[in-house]
C-alpha cells in the first residue's frame, strides 16, 4: 500500500485517479467473487443431482436423497447413525470371519 501511495507523486497521478483505480479494482474483485461463487453453487447442485440419482438407482437407502436440505443437527444425527451401522457391520464381518475360520479348522481336524 505504501508503494502505491508513493507511486502517485512519482508518476504524477492525482489522488482522484488513484481513488478511481482503487474503486474499479474493488468492484472487479467483488464481481469476480460473485461469479466464482455462482459457478461453485451450480457445480455443487449438479453433483448433488448426480449423487441423488446414483442413490435412487442403487441398493443404497433412498432416504438419503435430498438430505442436503436438512438442518445441521439432523445431518449430525444421520451421520452418527451411519457410523454406528458401519461399526456394527465391521463387528459382524469379524464375527463371520472368526466363525468361518473355526469351521475351517474344525473341518481340517475332522479329516
Amino acid at each position: 500500500m505504501i508503494g502505491w501511495a508513493i507511486s502517485g507523486p512519482i508518476f504524477r497521478y492525482s489522488d482522484t485517479w488513484q481513488l478511481v483505480i482503487n474503486t474499479g479494482t474493488t468492484i472487479v474483485t467483488f464481481l469476480m467473487v460473485f461469479l466464482i461463487q455462482s459457478s461453485q453453487n451450480r457445480d455443487s447442485a449438479a453433483i448433488q443431482v448426480k449423487l441423488d440419482e446414483l442413490i435412487r438407482v442403487s441398493a443404497a437407502h433412498n432416504t438419503f436423497v435430498g438430505i442436503e436440505h436438512l438442518t445441521e443437527e439432523e445431518l449430525e444425527d444421520i451421520r452418527a447413525r451411519c457410523e454406528m451401522r458401519a461399526k456394527a457391520d465391521r463387528i459382524g464381518e469379524r464375527s463371520v470371519e472368526c466363525a468361518s475360520n473355526r469351521a475351517r479348522l474344525a473341518g481340517e481336524e475332522a479329516v
